[in-house]
């Protein structure tokens, strides 16, 4: 848990003062502030919920991209499989970075993006999430695990996803992790709905994507240890494996770079509830030139060359 994170949305929470966050992955570095007094550069959409202006003018933009290395992205997928042979995970997500050109400001592609969930922050990297990763409302907590992905163009595509055995394995695994993690919060802890269809837009395409909806109850003092609440959830069981701590120890050896804020998490918390999202769909800018990081889910079942071909899928901008 990284106990100065914790403590700062503590503080906000039992003041019931509006919020902004940001945390990256490793929960090393964050950000948090006072909606009142939110920096300038950082713009955020969480659903209904924004900072951004209307009506902005969107400059047309191009990109290119310079795709990973496939023959070292299943190097990494088997080295993976090898752990999961020995017992150490049972699903474990896989990232890589890719190169990409770009023309126009990451708040332009802020502007220029669909995504439920959106922010920018400070030029520094923008995401087009569409993952929740926890919702608080009514003393209510809950998250919505996405597993699951397929071109809703392919015939029969919902029904092909759905009858997935390496999808459902890994879907089944992911609920079951977060399950197990909003018990350490939360109280009656249920899977409400599952395995349900979603469509979202990656760029030209469209794509189905496969979610569940898991809910507990919270006391009804929750605002003053919101802080507490988020950090032990982290990192998000979806971005990282089961069990969770070999995964995350695994990812680090396996990946060898630093996915830094890329599938940490963002949100806002208002007074009353608070919403966030998992930071996938992410483009970085670096002292080398931008980085655009995705990756996939890795059980037994896993197609390697499958893995690479949804890997390189995910990197899209959603454009309107």
């Amino acid at each position: 848990m990284n106990i100065e994170f914790a403590s700062k949305l503590n503080h906000f929470g039992k003041t019931r003062e509006p919020f902004f966050f940001v945390i990256d992955y490793a929960a090393k570095h964050f950000y948090a502030s006072a909606l009142a007094s939110l920096e300038k550069g950082i713009l955020y959409r969480i659903e209904t919920q924004t900072n951004a202006m209307e009506n902005v003018i969107k400059k047309p933009f191009s990109w290119q991209k310079n795709l990973p290395s496939k023959e070292h992205y299943l190097s990494q997928i088997a080295s993976v499989i090898e752990e999961i042979k020995s017992g150490n995970t049972y699903m474990l997500n896989l990232t890589s970075p890719t190169k990409v050109t770009l023309n126009c400001s990451l708040e332009n592609l802020f502007y220029s993006a669909n995504a439920p969930f959106k922010l920018c922050f400070k030029e520094e990297f923008v995401c087009f999430s569409p993952e929740r990763f926890v919702k608080i409302e009514a003393n209510q907590i809950s998250t919505y695990p996405m597993k699951g992905t397929i071109d809703a163009s392919i015939p029969h595509a919902e029904k092909m996803i759905l009858d997935d055995e390496k999808e459902k394995a890994e879907h089944v695994m992911v609920v079951d992790l977060l399950r197990n993690d909003l018990s350490m919060v939360a109280r009656e802890v249920r899977v409400e709905k599952f395995r349900y269809v979603e469509k979202i837009q990656a760029g030209t395409k469209e794509l189905l994507q496969i979610s569940s909806k898991i809910t507990g109850k919270l006391e009804e003092n929750w605002h003053e240890h919101v802080g507490d609440i988020i950090a032990k959830l982290l990192p998000a069981g979806s971005i990282s494996g089961t069990p969770k701590r070999k995964s995350v120890e695994i990812i680090e050896r396996v990946e060898n770079y630093d996915r830094g804020y890329f599938t940490g998490i963002f949100g806002i918390y208002d007074g009353y509830s608070l919403d966030s999202a998992v930071m996938i769909r992410f483009l970085e800018k670096t002292e080398n030139g931008y980085v655009f990081k995705s990756g996939g889910g890795i059980t037994l079942l896993s197609d390697a060359l499958k893995e690479y071909d949804e890997l390189c899928d995910k990197v899209y901008i959603p454009v309107f």
